[in-house]
């Protein structure tokens, strides 16, 4: 499975960004996809992640600012984050999950700084 992630980038506080996320490879028709990141001197953690059946789990940080969704027909997950913390900065990772195991896309750095 290849993960390859776009929309990252420097953003304001209070701003919004879209991360995305396409899957391609030997997808299994029941598996999650989603999002982690991990910050500089962090572990990583969950961001959010969102099954086939559309159950949903999102970090606690999250707290309703960074809806998820995906569209199973296209392989793709997107992340659509909203009020942007200078906390929030990181690099985030897009995952595939299935009963193989994680896969990880490569990353990519969002930045939220005045």
């Amino acid at each position: 499975v290849q993960l390859q992630a776009s929309g990252g980038g420097l953003v304001q506080p209070g701003g919004s960004l879209r991360l995305s996320c396409a899957a391609s490879g030997s997808i299994l028709r029941i598996n999650q996809m989603g999002w982690y990141r991990q910050a500089p001197g962090k572990q990583r953690e969950l961001v959010a992640v969102l099954g086939g059946g559309s159950v949903t789990y999102y970090g606690d940080f999250v707290k309703g600012r960074f809806p998820i969704s995906r569209d199973n027909a296209e392989n793709t997950v997107s992340l659509q984050m909203n009020s942007l913390e200078p906390e929030d900065t990181a690099v985030y990772y897009c995952l595939y999950r299935d009963y193989r195991g994680d896969f990880w896309g490569r990353g990519t750095l969002v930045t939220v700084s005045s």
